[in-house]
């Protein structure tokens, strides 16, 4: 891990049994709030995808949104936002997934891409993958290309980086939290 990598880790606050008993939440309030932390976390993202052909930043709903818009700005690409369902004004495509107990959906403008359009795709963290297979399923549907999946945090014990990686979407994140 990168000095970079391990400084946000090292700002990123763990609360302990939230929202329920054994769940380490991740909290990233804290790089937000930290002017330090903040920017090297976009400057990795930045620096990671300087120079390529992006042209949009999908990014999901809440905290994707953050890094995102910060992203896309400095990498002079389009910001699409990717929402939960009956969030948009505009006509849609909606993608339904799976969650502990029950389901959701995510949806993005029918207009949102280009087909060929190079996308990379941004939550805070990839936890089981549930959300971001969906976005990506819905990326892809409208003709965009999925450079890349990136995260701020990787919890590989509960899978979802290598569900995205066995769907052929390359993943990034920052840091990740093993064993919780």
């Amino acid at each position: 891990m990168d000095y970079f990598a391990e400084s946000i880790k090292a700002a990123i606050r763990t609360v302990p049994d939230w929202p329920k008993p054994g769940v380490q939440f991740r909290d990233i309030t804290t790089v937000l709030q930290d002017r330090t932390a903040f920017r090297k976390l976009i400057d990795a993202f930045v620096h990671r995808y300087h120079g390529q052909a992006i042209d949009a930043v999908a990014a999901v709903d809440a905290r994707g949104f953050v890094i995102g818009s910060a992203l896309a700005y400095e990498l002079n690409a389009g910001l699409v936002l990717i929402r939960k369902k009956g969030k948009l004004p505009f006509d849609t495509e909606v993608e339904d997934y799976n969650l502990e107990y029950g389901t959701a959906s995510v949806e993005l403008h029918k207009d949102a891409f280009r087909p060929g359009d190079k996308v990379v795709l941004v939550d805070d963290l990839i936890a089981t993958g549930g959300t971001m297979l969906a976005a990506a399923r819905l990326i892809r549907r409208l003709g965009a290309e999925i450079t890349e999946v990136a995260a701020m945090i990787d919890l590989p014990d509960l899978g979802g980086s290598a569900r995205l990686r066995e769907e052929q979407l390359p993943v990034y994140t920052v840091c990740s939290f093993e064993g919780d």
